[in-house]
């Protein structure tokens, strides 16, 4: 059974009622006694309680309807105060209209001194309303601060009217086991001020409010405008070993209510975000409003957002095209839930199956294509570099060509930062698919064809499947160790929203043969990411979960590059895009090295002959895998 409060039993809304009926009524006596300047036993007359009593109805009346006796007076607000003068007034209007022009006269009261006596009584009234308010507000927060002991202290990051919401929300929660201390917030017309009695501290104060009261959590929003200011303090709380607690957006909390124990725990993923993207949708939409478009690997981390975002721009068909049943098969109840009214077409299908794919565009006439589909995994392509190049070289030539067959007029491939310098057959497979493209593009252009051909290149993006920090989580949740492959490696970041977003204002801004390059911020240390994980699940590092250094893994860089030394790059007009100015080869001789890549697939089990015919077309391939080069050497 839930427990009711003090507060909630002794404040009824009927109880809050009659004392402001009683407060009404002898503001009334009091503002009778100063006009007639008399003592309290000449007021007392017929005509003076009859004139009271209909007061009194007439404020009934209005503040029932109003519902002034519902609210909870501890959470009594501006808002409060603004309506009990509206209601006061309402009430002052009404009885100078129904006592003083209707009843005077038959009680021979003079109207003028009626009218005195109300507005008297609207100030003194009003007043005593809002003080009897205020009161209870006060003495309801000194109680609890005596009650302090035992309980959690927490913080709220932010102090602007979002953080009040969440105050609100912890208070009108049934939860009593915490202490609000305050707020926490950078800005200068904000530090050292009182928000309904609590403090904005800064975010160097932080430390010392951990040692004076032993604060044990701190509250951001997910959504919020100052992410330097919120990522410093929690950096902040993470190493005062402060857990940090997530808030979603107020539209998703029950009843507006917070629940801290159901709170979720504050995401890594939300500490490396950068602050948001601002992109022109109406440009980028126009070029897919309308339109017929193709998503490859559409069920994956990177396609299925494409999907999301593309779907937003009213296109005339999506086609989400994958391998992987399961998967899309969620997305096809996403986009049934969430999408309604949009037309698309779900196809089973691999990039290595030529003939079907043929079908699916000579029945549906893609005009826009987004080839997401690819086998990225280094480790595992190390092991298979067959399958890494009929995915990756086969499928991505086969869409490329249906592509130009067809007359497609966007291409834009998704491509990685893995594909500069490669170490790895991921990522050398990835760079010949972007030289096939690209010597596509510049084979149309005395032709008739006319797709544009356009490559994006970014680093790991947030959340994706196979990432690290799920890796981690799971270490953690297990109670460790988390295992790191070397302790100065490093990898650039990006959450899935972000480079899609960027995905789709590069296909509509690029003319044809560009590799587009992303802002990917600063390199990320992967140890001081393990680090900072344990510390938000509330564990110290080397001590309650254990780091393991277990070395590189086959193929493994210890650091990724956007661009290699040979490549300039050019700015766009956006400052987060650039463009990567890359040696183009020509499409006959780039056709006859894949071809014979190809063909080395039908050999049996040649997988040195492969990397070796990879390094001959990127001679910039540099295999970090010790048992491939072994092995190279051993048939050479």
């Amino acid at each position: 059974m839930k427990r009711i409060s003090f507060y909630d039993r002794i404040w009824s809304p009927w109880l809050v009622f009659i004392i402001d009926q009683f407060i009404l009524m002898t503001a009334v006596l009091v503002s009778v006694f100063i006009q007639q300047s008399v003592n309290f036993q000449e007021v007392f007359t017929g005509k003076i309680i009859i004139c009271l009593s209909i007061y009194n109805l007439i404020a009934a009346a209005v503040f029932i309807p109003m519902k002034l006796h519902t609210g909870i007076v501890r959470y009594s607000s501006v808002v409060d105060v603004w309506r009990v003068f509206n209601a006061v007034l309402l009430v002052s209007l009404l009885s100078e209209l129904i006592i003083g022009l209707i009843l005077a006269p038959y009680l021979n009261i003079i109207h003028h001194w009626l009218s005195s006596v109300l507005i008297i009584n609207f100030f003194i009234s009003a007043t005593a309303l809002v003080v009897m308010r205020i009161t209870v507000k006060l003495s309801y927060h000194y109680l609890e601060d005596l009650q302090m002991a035992g309980k959690e202290a927490l913080l709220i990051y932010g102090a602007d009217s979002s953080s009040l919401l969440i105050k609100h929300g912890l208070d009108a929660s049934r939860e009593r086991n915490f202490k609000l201390l305050g707020f926490i917030d950078d800005h200068q017309s904000k530090k050292n001020k009182m928000i309904e009695q609590k403090q904005v501290y800064g975010s160097a104060a932080i430390p010392g409010l951990k040692s004076k009261f032993g604060v044990q959590k701190m509250i951001v929003l997910e959504q919020c405008a100052d992410m330097e200011g919120r990522k410093r303090a929690v950096e902040i709380c993470i190493e005062q070993g402060i857990r940090v607690i997530s808030v979603p957006a107020s539209s998703h909390w029950l009843n507006g209510k917070l629940i801290l124990s159901k709170l979720p725990e504050f995401k890594i993923e939300d500490l490396l975000q950068r602050k948001s993207i601002k992109l022109d949708r109406t440009w980028v939409c126009k070029g897919i409003s309308g339109k017929r478009v193709l998503v490859s690997g559409a069920a994956g981390s990177i396609g299925s957002e494409i999907v999301r975002q593309i779907l937003a721009c009213d296109p005339a068909m999506v086609i989400l095209c994958d391998q992987a049943e399961t998967p899309l098969h969620d997305m096809q109840l996403e986009i049934r839930e969430h999408f309604k009214g949009s037309i698309c077409k779900f196809f089973i299908v691999s990039m290595c199956n030529y003939d079907r794919l043929k079908q699916i565009f000579e029945r549906w006439r893609p005009e826009v294509v987004y080839h997401a589909a690819a086998l990225k995994h280094v480790p595992m392509m190390e092991s298979n570099p067959a399958e890494a190049i009929r995915t990756n070289i086969l499928g991505t030539r086969y869409l490329a060509d249906l592509s130009v067959l067809y007359g497609v007029d966007n291409f834009v491939m998704i491509s990685t930062d893995k594909a500069v310098n490669p170490t790895n057959v991921m990522g050398a497979s990835k760079r010949i698919a972007e030289v096939y493209i690209q010597s596509l593009h510049s084979m149309q252009e005395t032709g008739t064809a006319h797709t544009k051909f356009i490559t994006t290149r970014f680093g790991n993006v947030l959340g994706s499947n196979g990432s690290v920090i799920p890796h981690f989580r799971n270490q953690i949740a297990r109670g460790g160790p988390v295992t790191v492959t070397h302790p100065d490696i490093n990898r650039y970041f990006m959450t899935i929203d972000e480079a899609v977003q960027l995905v789709l204002e590069a296909s509509v801004m690029g003319k044809g043969g560009e590799i587009f390059i992303f802002d990917m911020g600063k390199p990320v240390k992967i140890l001081d990411l393990a680090v900072s994980m344990i510390k938000l699940a509330g564990y110290l590092p080397y001590s309650d979960i254990q780091i393991l250094f277990t070395g590189l893994r086959p193929g493994e860089k210890l650091y990724e590059e956007l661009l290699n030394d040979t490549e300039l790059v050019l700015p766009t007009y956006h400052e987060k895009i650039k463009i990567a100015n890359v040696m183009f080869y020509p499409y006959h001789y780039v056709c006859s090295h894949v071809d014979h890549l190809l063909s080395l697939l039908n050999e049996g089990d040649n997988d040195a002959l492969l990397i070796k015919k990879m390094q001959e077309i990127i001679p910039e391939y540099r295999s970090n895998n010790q048992l491939v080069t072994e092995v190279s050497e051993i048939q050479a």
